[in-house]
């Protein structure tokens, strides 16, 4: 699985550092490292959306914050993985 997070302006300033060190602790936190590469990326064209965006293998997932990210993390990457 590839987790990828927008690290374009808009997400930038909605919090997309953040996001990315809280995927990291999570996928360490979760011995996922063989499973699961996080990078960055350039915009992914929704930026209207409430939080930070990011695809994981090829589907676009829109408005992490850190508000949601544990569910979002659970449902999108555990659950699937699992």
């Amino acid at each position: 699985m590839t987790i990828e997070i927008c690290l374009g302006s808009s997400c930038h300033v909605k919090g997309s550092k953040k996001i990315f060190a809280l995927v990291e602790k999570a996928i360490k936190e979760n011995k996922l490292e063989k499973k699961v590469k996080i990078a960055g990326t350039l915009c992914l064209g929704h930026c209207d959306s409430d939080g930070v965006n990011m695809r994981i293998d090829d589907e676009i997932v829109l408005g992490i914050t850190e508000k949601n990210f544990d569910e979002m993390f659970k449902t999108r990457v555990l659950d699937v993985i699992k």
